[in-house]
Parts: structure tokens; C-alpha cells; sequence
């Protein structure tokens, strides 16, 4: 064949790859941010379609005559009779490591102002969880920084731990708290919010940004500016985002913020598709599109690279509570859960978490061991204070000693486990902490000392005895040798701050 032939024969076969196949129908109707449409006999569940000017659309139903279409886009213009096009295609998004660093839409759009985003792959957003024979047992810990969840709720990389609470306690507080605590581990950390006032997402980039660790951090809006769609997507797309880099061996957190928003987005979507509605108005299939994604998070096998996702999810409840629909539903999808209590959160006692209605399923696995020995007793000890503060509330006399002691020993482990906010704790030092109380260290100590002994003991044992904090991170228990040392720095720093 003649150069002039092999020419023209590459001319044909980019004239044959050019063909765009597609099927075309039409707007039938437009309701809200939904579309009816005809003539599109072949488009199913979870299908892309595109509209005039490349808007895209989700097929979220169809019957025998239409196809039910969620608007992808906040701003749109469709008129009945419009052209809809359906290429059977599924809604893949880009993915990949230039993602960290940025804020992105629930169409991963940039929305930072830094210019496009350079993709590795491209992924499908609804993509089927991982099989129990691709999963290891989680037993790895994810230090959360918060000493009292580290201590008696902890979190094992690969986890769902669900935050629930009635607003304004402090949920995203505790779940922004652990991406800070991520710095200098290598966990990739995604935010996703969902529903939310766009202020709210703004406090916390820039909380991010103000601890510096926006590098290693994916934002995803879908605040309640953004439209139906985009909000209903966030959740799956963040999941998404985070499949890629626990694909490629990595640790992630992945932080949706909230649940509670999302089911009422969905419940908005499938009342304007006229499906029966049931509980509160819910949908039948609300427990599926949640447990849906819960199952994504997991720890893979060493033969898959070894990666893990763990997910926060954040539910917000009405009074407290727990047994609503939607907080109901996603404690039984989850690993556990982590109660912010309204009372204890206007006493002061921040992080207000509830060590009655708290609990890990994965327990203590996901400890260090030494964290595991200081902390034995510690939410036994706590909730047999509580109690013994109701009944003594009225009595200020006639105690005896073995009750003032329990009650200067619940004293002290309410300001031990009181932390600031955006201030999170790293384990050692929180081992530091328990450890003091578990050697009865505190017994003869006032509250103002042991005020004083948070903010200053750690940066004595850090000056004084530099390889201590090396070791235990190291060994992550608690040889002899390391308690004799740790006794010895906390006996000596007493004696020097007296």
C-alpha cells in the first residue's frame, strides 16, 4: 500500500471514530429541578443524559412511556420539546492526586479559582462496595486527637463511626478536629459538605487553611446554594474521590457532613417523582441509597495495595433523639457511634461526648496497647461519677472519704478529657494524661493543678525526657522501663510546680 493510500486509509478510520451514537428524545416536561422525557426507550438507573448546551442530567426512574431525569445543574433553561440525548453512559468523574489541595463541586468542577484540575483516572461516582474476600479486620488505629474518643470510643482506620447529636453540639467540630490530626501522617482527609449554609463551609476552609493542612485535604461543596442535584451527589462523589487514593494504597478519612441534610434532599427528589412516600414522608429505598455508601469504607487486603477509607458520617437529631428515621437507620449501618449530649455541651464539658450512649463495636482492637491499659476503667469510672453527683447533689456534708475521692476522681477526668477547640491532643500525650490518673498521680491534686498539668507536663516531658515520646509511639505500649520514666517525669514535675 502507497503512503497516499495509508493516508487516506487513517482519514477513514478518524472519520469512523468521529461517529457520536446516541439516542434523542424529548423534554415532555419540566417540574422543578426534575425532567420528563420520551422517546428514550433504551436509558436505565444511574444513566448520564445531556440537554442543550452540555447541561447533564441523572435518570432517576423511568415507566413505560418516560424517563424521569434530576437536573445535574443549578441554572438551567429547558423548555418542553427540547432535545435530550442519551449515549448510555454511566456518570464517571475524573479522579486523581492533583485533587488534594482543592475545593471542588459535586461534578468535580474546581471552585477555588486555581484553574482545572489535571485527572488520573476517571472513575464511576456509583460504584459497587468491595467484597468481604478484598477486606482485612480493621485494627488499626485512627488517632482522632480527641482523648475522649481515642480513649473510650476509638476509631480503627477503615471504620464508620457515625457523630449524632442535635445542632450546634459540636459534631463538626469533633470530625474537623481529626483531619487536623492528620497532619504528618499521610491520610489523605475529605470534607464533604452537604446541605449546609455556604458560611459554614467557608469557617471551615478556612480553619484548614489556618492549620496548614489544606495540602492534604479535599473539600467537596455541596452547600445548600448549590443545586438539588449537586447535593445529592456530594456524599458519592467525595467516596469516590477517596476510592482512588485507598485503591492506590492510602489511608483516608472521608467526613459527610451531614446525613440528615442528604436524606432530606432525597426525600424532596422522590416526593417530586410522585413514589410513595412511607415513614415521615421517606422514601422505601432511603436505608439502600445510605448503606449504600456506608459499605464503601474498609480496609483492602495487602494483595489490593493495602489502602483503607474511613468514613465519620454526621446525623444530626431532633431533642435528642436517637430513635428518629434517619438517625435510626444509619446506626445500624455503622460500626458505632458517637453522641454529642446538648447538656453536658451548655455545661461546658466540650467535646460533649455521652460515654453512656457512645460505642465502638470494634472496641479496643483499634487501641494502642498502651492506651488500651490507661484507659481500662476510665468510661466505668465516668458514669458511676455522674451517678454519684445526682445523688449527692443535695448533701454537701457528711460524705465519706471513699465518695469525695470519687468525686475529685471524676472531677479530674472531666477536665482531662475537656479539650479546646481546633486544639487536638496527640496520643502520647493523652497516654501521659491517663496514665497519671490510672497511678492515682491526681488524688492530692487540686483542679487548678491539674489545669496546670495539661498545658505544661507534656512540653516538660518533652524537654526533660525527649526519647520518651519516641518510644511509645514506637512500641505503642507500655514497657516497665517507659512507666518507670513516665512516673518519675510526673513526680518530678509536681515536685518542681508545686
Amino acid at each position: 500500500m502507497s503512503p497516499t493510500q495509508n493516508l487516506e486509509s487513517e482519514k477513514n478510520q478518524d472519520r469512523v471514530a468521529s461517529f457520536d451514537v446516541r439516542e434523542t428524545g424529548k423534554v415532555r416536561s419540566v417540574k422543578k429541578f426534575l425532567v420528563a422525557a420520551d422517546e428514550l426507550p433504551s436509558c436505565i438507573n444511574g444513566q448520564i443524559v445531556e440537554f442543550k448546551e452540555g447541561k447533564r442530567g441523572l435518570v432517576m426512574g423511568f415507566t413505560e412511556h418516560k424517563a424521569q431525569i434530576l437536573v445535574l445543574d443549578r441554572n438551567f433553561s429547558l423548555r418542553t420539546g427540547d432535545d435530550v440525548y442519551n449515549r448510555g453512559q454511566s456518570l464517571n468523574l475524573p479522579v486523581g492526586e492533583k485533587f488534594l489541595g482543592r475545593i471542588v463541586s459535586s461534578l468535580c468542577e474546581p471552585m477555588d479559582g486555581l484553574g482545572p484540575i489535571e485527572s488520573n483516572d476517571i472513575y464511576p461516582v456509583f460504584f459497587e462496595a468491595r467484597g468481604v474476600m478484598d477486606r482485612v479486620p480493621v485494627d488499626k488505629t485512627l488517632e482522632t486527637g480527641t482523648l475522649a474518643i481515642d480513649a473510650v470510643i476509638p476509631v480503627a482506620k477503615g471504620q464508620r463511626q457515625l457523630i449524632i447529636g442535635d445542632r450546634l453540639t459540636g459534631k463538626t467540630t469533633m470530625a474537623v478536629d481529626a483531619i487536623l490530626n492528620q497532619q504528618g501522617k499521610d491520610v489523605v482527609c475529605i470534607y464533604c459538605c452537604i446541605g449546609k449554609p455556604y458560611v459554614s463551609l467557608i469557617k471551615v476552609i478556612d480553619t484548614l487553611h489556618a492549620k496548614k493542612v489544606m495540602p492534604h485535604c479535599i473539600v467537596v461543596n455541596g452547600t445548600s446554594s448549590t443545586s438539588v442535584g449537586e447535593q445529592y451527589l456530594a456524599p458519592y462523589v467525595a467516596c469516590m474521590l477517596g476510592e482512588y487514593f485507598m485503591n492506590n494504597g492510602k489511608d483516608v478519612l472521608a467526613i459527610f457532613d451531614d446525613l440528615t441534610k442528604h436524606a432530606w434532599v432525597y426525600r424532596q427528589i422522590s416526593l417530586l417523582l410522585e413514589r410513595a412516600p412511607g415513614r415521615e414522608a421517606y422514601p422505601g429505598d432511603i436505608f439502600y441509597i445510605h448503606s449504600q455508601l456506608m459499605e464503601r469504607a474498609g480496609y483492602l487486603k495487602p494483595e489490593l495495595k493495602g489502602g483503607s477509607m474511613t468514613f465519620l458520617p454526621i446525623v444530626e437529631t431532633l431533642q435528642g433523639d436517637m430513635t428518629g428515621y434517619i438517625p435510626n437507620n444509619i446506626v445500624s449501618m455503622t460500626d458505632g457511634q458517637i453522641y454529642s449530649n446538648s447538656t453536658l455541651f451548655y455545661k461546658g464539658i466540650k467535646p460533649a461526648v455521652d460515654f453512656g450512649l457512645s460505642v465502638s463495636r470494634i472496641g479496643s482492637k483499634a487501641q494502642w496497647p498502651a492506651m488500651r491499659e490507661s484507659s481500662r476503667s476510665l468510661r466505668l469510672d465516668y458514669l458511676q461519677y455522674q451517678e454519684l453527683v445526682q445523688m449527692t447533689r443535695l448533701r454537701t456534708t457528711g460524705l465519706s472519704k471513699d465518695a469525695q475521692l470519687r468525686l475529685h476522681r471524676g472531677e479530674v477526668i472531666t477536665q482531662l478529657i475537656m479539650q479546646d477547640k481546633n486544639k487536638p491532643v496527640c496520643m502520647e500525650e493523652q497516654i501521659v494524661y491517663l496514665f497519671a490518673l490510672r497511678s492515682q498521680l491526681f488524688d492530692e491534686v487540686s483542679i487548678a493543678q491539674v489545669k496546670q498539668f495539661k498545658q505544661e507536663c507534656y512540653k516538660f516531658i518533652q524537654k526533660k525526657y525527649p526519647e520518651m515520646a519516641a518510644e511509645m509511639r514506637a512500641s505503642k505500649a507500655l514497657s516497665d522501663a517507659i512507666k518507670e520514666k513516665l512516673k518519675e517525669a510526673i513526680k518530678k514535675y509536681f515536685e518542681e510546680n508545686k
